[in-house]
C-alpha cells in the first residue's frame, strides 16, 4: 500500500523541550509522543511511536507519508 491509496497524512506538533531536546506529538493520534535531538531524529521517533499505536500493518504506508 502506498500513501496515495490510503490518503494518510499526519500533523506533527513540535516544541523546544529542555536541554536542547525537541518534543513532538502527532495531532491526529495524541498518544504518539516522542523526542529527539534533531528534527530528523524526532520524525523517526514519532514514526516508531505511531507504528506501536496503529500496529505494524501500517508500517509501509506511514513511512511513505511521513517522508513525502
Amino acid at each position: 500500500m502506498s500513501c496515495l491509496s490510503l490518503n494518510m497524512k499526519f500533523t506533527a506538533i513540535i516544541e523546544q523541550g529542555e536541554n536542547g531536546w525537541l518534543v513532538g506529538q502527532i495531532a491526529e493520534e495524541p498518544a504518539a509522543i516522542s523526542q529527539g535531538k534533531t528534527i530528523e531524529e524526532l520524525k523517526i521517533n514519532l514514526l516508531d511511536a505511531l507504528r506501536l499505536i496503529l500496529g505494524n500493518n501500517t508500517e509501509m504506508s506511514i513511512g511513505t507519508c511521513l517522508y513525502r
